[in-house]
């Protein structure tokens, strides 16, 4: 590793732990020159997936795309970064680690959505209403009822 700070290439770790469930490393780098401390992460590379989307075009998949979809459902709810980075990591082992090359954006949508509606239904319904295109009031007061019934069935 290069030094961030003097540009060395010599350091050592000082410390590594598993974070993300195990998903990822974080180690901590000391520079054999100039003393600086800094932190890495390793990920596994991973296969290119790719989010075929409603039209038939594939692009590929996003991770930060899917958590600022989340982000902007969540605004001015009492929902923390670190949930919502969990929420992705649960879409990420259900939906991407299938071994598939090819997921639909209609498989992560639906994942993200049976999450986010446990964790907290105003997000849910926000962010349903941008995932599934509401069109007027009408299917937008059809999911409220939807989601006002499973609580009555559940209680």
């Amino acid at each position: 590793m290069r030094c961030p700070a003097c540009g060395h290439e010599g350091d050592k770790v000082i410390d590594s732990r598993a974070v993300r469930d195990g998903l990822a490393v974080r180690r901590r780098r000391e520079c054999g020159d100039c003393r600086h401390r800094y932190t890495t992460y390793e990920v596994p590379e991973q296969v290119a997936v790719l989010v075929v989307k409603k039209d038939g075009r594939r692009e590929p998949y996003s991770r930060d795309r899917v958590l600022a979809g989340l982000i902007k459902a969540c605004e001015k709810r009492p929902i923390s970064r670190p949930q919502l980075e969990e929420l992705v990591d649960e879409v990420e082992r259900t939906v991407l680690n299938d071994a598939r090359t090819e997921v639909s954006s209609r498989d992560i949508g639906e994942a993200v959505m049976n999450r986010l509606q446990s964790l907290d239904e105003v997000a849910y319904v926000r962010f349903a209403s941008v995932y599934r295109s509401f069109r007027d009031v009408n299917q937008f007061m059809d999911e409220l009822r939807s989601l006002l019934q499973e609580k009555r069935n559940e209680s």
